[in-house]
């Protein structure tokens, strides 16, 4: 996969037609071959440069014809993005294009009702950026309207231009955090991220409390929900739970023109309530997502529907409806495409195994068959928390399916890889999850004896409210000591 096969990709085939019959009014001669690749591109063959390409000599000049097609294609892209772009953004950008254009054609009655409408729209966006340039051109050419008052477009303008600093103060913020995310998930990082945010937003002059639009709330709320994913601890989210319902409530008639942000706010309130075990609240917050899933002719609907369907299912598992959430499960795995998202097909994969280890069901083997690649490679994509849970998901299976040596196995490669790391970032309790399943193993009798109880016990902590897959793993064990039905002991457990 190359960037010139991924943006043919995204195209629908009326854009490959229309880029097509773009490329016939450009070429100047009949023998250029730019047509010829994009036409072979198109048919996804893997073997394009072999079937292109005849002899080592013209090997150079194939690859140039590529960068030149690829230079081509991304300006037919971004030109029909914007020809064709219906967003609200894009009409206030439009606006204040077709403003300028009747500035210099002295037009400037028309110029003026159309900043009006950019501004008026702008505001309703929150879209700081658009309001900077729809205030600049007002007070460019201000002296053209009697009506106009400069000192108050240079009052708003001042009063925006704080608003856009703290957003891009926000972005930088964000983005500083998001960098240092992806290395503690994917590179195995080692980092105190409760004073790595605190130093962050120290350094910026900004804080968790400023929320300035859609944007900048989910971005918040992203922090907090990552930042109480590492701790395992989702109380620490539920302070911006209730400001957060209060922001949508106060902006809805700001919603439709930020839509994405809206569907994945709701999206991060329903997984914060999830996680607090609070069942009902989550699903009242995917019952709000889907519907704006369906908005603007399910502009979005793709992008969040494997994601919607995975919480959905997991709600629903643990609130006692298991046969419900495995068809959810399913049947979302059933949709998916070769365009789908992997971490949402990898989650939902583990979702149908998690399903099926606490029903004591084989088909757990089933679903775990399609997780082929290595710890390594799901370290990379799917970061190196999501492949210890999924290691010892594993190992729960094998063991709960009387596969002692595959279980054992496999909690020895889980500790010859994980046991620095897991030291490192103080989960001690997590090691000595595995440590106990290894006695377990080893002497299943020991499950009976007082002290195993008492091990599993230790492994909680004193927060009102465990994590609830924390609680997954220790009523598994509890199970085995008891030996009674996982899921039975699952459901006690989230009732504590």
């Amino acid at each position: 996969m190359n960037s010139l096969t991924d943006v043919v990709l995204l195209m629908t085939a009326e854009e490959k037609q229309l880029f097509k019959a773009y490329l016939r009014t450009r070429n100047k001669r009949s023998d250029v071959q730019n047509i010829r690749l994009f036409k072979i591109i198109e048919t996804d063959d893997i073997n394009v440069e072999e079937k292109f390409i005849d002899s080592k000599d013209n090997r150079d000049a194939y690859h140039a014809l590529r960068k030149r097609l690829y230079d081509t294609l991304v300006d037919f892209m971004a030109n029909r993005a914007f020809e064709k772009g219906t967003s609200e953004p894009h009409e206030v950008l439009r606006l204040i294009v077709v403003s300028r254009l009747f500035f210099e054609h002295k037009l400037y009655k028309a110029a003026f009702k159309c900043l009006a409408k950019a501004e008026s729209k702008a505001l309703k966006l929150d879209h700081f950026s658009l309001l900077n340039e729809t205030y600049q051109l007002q007070a460019q050419y201000a002296h053209f309207n009697t009506g106009m008052s400069v000192a108050e477009v240079i009052g708003r303008y001042n009063a925006n231009r704080r608003r856009m600093e703290m957003e891009e103060k926000l972005n930088m913020g964000y983005a500083l955090l998001r960098k240092e995310l992806a290395d503690i998930y994917h590179k195995g990082k080692v980092i105190n991220f409760r004073t790595l945010v605190k130093e962050t937003m120290a350094s910026l002059g900004i804080s968790l409390d400023d929320i300035l639009s859609f944007k900048s709330l989910y971005q918040i709320l992203f922090i907090a929900n990552e930042y109480a994913s590492l701790n395992s601890d989702f109380s620490l989210v539920e302070p911006f739970t209730e400001k957060s319902y209060a922001f949508i409530t106060a902006k809805e008639d700001k919603a439709e023109g930020q839509l994405y942000y809206h569907i994945y706010i709701l999206y991060l309130l329903a997984n914060a309530h999830f996680r607090n075990r609070r069942f009902a609240e989550s699903k009242d917050y995917l019952g709000k997502m889907f519907v704006q899933m369906q908005k603007q002719s399910a502009k979005y609907h793709s992008r969040f529907i494997l994601r919607h369907s995975l919480l959905l299912a997991l709600n629903e598992n643990y609130s006692g409806a298991w046969q419900a959430a495995l068809e959810l499960t399913e049947k979302a795995l059933k949709t998916a495409t070769a365009k789908s998202d992997p971490v949402d097909v990898n989650d939902l994969r583990m979702c149908a195994v998690i399903i099926c280890v606490q029903q004591h069901d084989k088909a757990a083997f089933k679903h775990l068959k399609l997780f082929t690649h290595s710890d390594a490679w799901y370290e990379k994509k799917m970061g190196v928390d999501w492949a210890i849970r999924k290691a010892l998901v594993e190992i729960a299976a094998y063991t709960d399916l009387d596969n002692t040596e595959l279980a054992l196995s496999r909690l020895k490669s889980f500790k010859r890889r994980y046991k620095k790391y897991l030291v490192d970032v103080k989960e001690d309790r997590v090691f000595a999850f595995a440590q106990i399943v290894e006695r377990y193993l080893l002497k299943p009798e020991t499950a009976q004896h007082p002290d195993f109880i008492r091990g599993i016990l230790s492994l909680k902590t004193d927060r009102a409210k465990e994590d609830i897959f924390v609680l997954s793993f220790m009523a598994w064990l509890i199970a085995k000591a008891n030996k009674r039905p996982v899921y039975e002991v699952i459901l006690e457990m989230m009732k504590g």
